[in-house]
């Protein structure tokens, strides 16, 4: 099978978001002029060690925000957001979270989701994520398409559950397992690992 994207697949579903799979769920807050907002977003990775750097892209638009989606509006008055990173245990959470809600109406509070303060951002983060990045945002790049943002940040704090720090190693296992889109409506768990070494 062979398509050009702008021709059409042919299939039932759209394919491209299984092809590049499993990707991790950034779980964006932010705090603006309206109140504080959570929201998942699947497009999403870290960029750069040192400093630490993540990116989300954000894609589509709501009726109130002028082009764009809360995330990224809220993101351009503050210049801050905080990356939580959700886990199995908390998936109904991350999902409910995503809801279609009015500009100025908390995820937080619709969802029933503990929030807890940044420490070096004036922002909220999910008091139970198994971490959480607090970040600066440096650019909001306009991509290909008329609703298309990425949002690039630095990292300026890292909170870290207890007990997702196992034996000197960041594993959230404990918590359930990273949680990871897959397309369509599919999401996976990872909880089995494997190690290898790079060729020398």
């Amino acid at each position: 099978m062979f398509y050009r994207p702008e021709a059409g697949h042919g299939l039932p579903h759209n394919p491209f978001n299984a092809l590049v799979a499993p990707r991790p769920i950034g779980w964006i807050s932010t705090r603006g002029v309206q109140g504080d907002n959570l929201a998942p977003y699947s497009f999403f990775n870290a960029v750069a060690y040192v400093p630490p750097q993540v990116m989300f892209a954000s894609t589509g638009v709501k009726p109130d925000r002028k082009g764009t989606k809360d995330s990224v509006s809220q993101i351009i008055e503050s210049g801050t957001f905080c990356v939580n990173i959700g886990t199995g245990d908390m998936r109904d959470q991350i999902n409910a979270s995503s809801a279609l809600l009015p500009a100025g109406q908390s995820e937080f509070q619709s969802a029933g989701i503990e929030s807890a303060e940044c420490n070096s951002i004036d922002c909220p983060r999910v008091a139970r994520a198994a971490a959480a990045l607090e970040c600066r945002m440096t650019q909001i790049v306009p991509l290909a398409g008329e609703t298309n943002f990425m949002v690039l940040g630095v990292v300026t704090g890292i909170h870290i559950r207890d007990d997702c720090i196992v034996e000197g190693r960041f594993d959230p296992r404990p918590a359930g397992g990273w949680i990871a889109r897959l397309g369509y409506k599919d999401f996976a768990t990872v909880t089995e690992l494997f190690e290898m070494d790079r060729p020398k």
